[in-house]
């Protein structure tokens, strides 16, 4: 197998590059999704909804507060606001306004956090397959040239063809790195989409809970 993949030629170094990378961040994401799934967020928004319609709006920071994730984090900085007007004595409206607005900015900084380093794998799933058929191209060429250079056929045909087939090895391997990088990435987006629409729904929760209990 590395007879197969150092014949690749020199191409095989950036693909390599690519595959090491691309498995770093694979394993980076999986342990921070996995970490998010582990924290039971259907159990947290029921327990801040419980305080704020007992009207204590503290004991729902501190459940927010003792709780990591981009969930917990986005309810913090909307509770916190919520707080300071209702402290204030604003109307329920303005409430509405303001902690939505809050809510809103800081769930993009929250997503841009889950979604870190995942452009890597889409720049890698793009670039691997193309590096494979820049390798598997340049070798080809390398291997008409000594054709050419050899005047004949019979005496170098199947020397031209085993130059071929280990210039194809770099498209194969180009596009195994590819798979590797865009499968995971798929999962990653569909797991990034789960804690979006999560927190949109927590959102709503707050926000309509401020409308109708003010």
């Amino acid at each position: 197998m590395l007879k197969h993949l150092l014949s690749g030629g020199n191409l095989m170094v950036p693909l390599m590059l690519c595959s090491l990378v691309s498995l770093a961040v694979v394993y980076d994401r999986w342990a921070a999704f996995r970490a998010n799934r582990k924290i039971d967020t259907r159990s947290l928004r029921a327990r801040v909804l419980s305080h704020l319609r007992n009207d204590d709006i503290r004991a729902a920071i501190g459940e927010c507060e003792s709780t990591r994730g981009p969930l917990a984090s986005v309810l913090l900085a909307g509770l916190r606001s919520y707080e300071q007007l209702h402290t204030k004595g604003e109307s329920a409206e303005m409430m509405r306004m303001v902690v939505g607005q809050v809510m809103e900015d800081y769930a993009v900084q929250a997503m841009s956090v889950v979604n870190k380093r995942l452009d890597i794998l889409t720049t890698v799933a793009t670039a691997a397959p193309l590096l494979g058929m820049t390798g598997t191209v340049t070798g080809m060429i390398t291997s008409f040239s000594g054709l050419a250079a050899a005047g004949s056929i019979s005496g170098s045909g199947g020397e031209v063809a085993a130059g071929i087939a280990e210039a194809l090895v770099t498209t194969a391997v180009g596009l195994i790195i590819a798979l590797s990088a865009a499968i995971p990435q798929s999962l990653f987006n569909r797991w990034s989409d789960d804690i979006e629409l999560e927190i949109e729904e927590s959102s709503t929760e707050l926000i309509e809970h401020i409308l109708v209990h003010h």
